[in-house]
């Protein structure tokens, strides 16, 4: 059986920043979540009690000290991805621009948007 992922001991430095978050609960709702886990971790709990306190999932709550352990309180914030990657170059987005604003006839097409004539 796997050994019950902890968090690494803290520094004094990192359980006063940590308290401090918990107790003015004034950060972002995530940092204060991430900081309720690592400190019940570090008070001994296991993830599964640590998950159903601050009400996440167990590999949530893996990840975050795992990433703690690692990284330290930077952990705290989100890493959040920036979407999806983009599909158009800046060339091409240049084109469609362009034949967006330009007038059907003047591409050689026989249509508007204003005419109910279609080919």
């Amino acid at each position: 059986m796997a050994e019950p992922v902890r968090v690494r001991r803290l520094t004094d430095q990192e359980g006063q920043k940590l308290q401090q978050i918990v107790r003015r609960g004034s950060t972002s709702s995530v940092r204060y979540r991430r900081a309720m886990m690592l400190l019940a971790s570090a008070g001994g709990n296991r993830v599964p009690v640590i998950a159903q306190l601050v009400q996440a999932d167990e590999d949530t709550v893996r990840d975050v000290i795992h990433r703690f352990n690692e990284i330290g309180l930077a952990c705290l914030d989100p890493r959040w991805a920036g979407g999806r990657p983009r599909l158009l170059k800046p060339d091409d987005e240049d084109f469609v621009i362009q034949t967006a604003t330009t007038r059907p006839a003047k591409l050689g097409q026989p249509f508007c948007a204003t005419s109910r004539e279609f080919p």
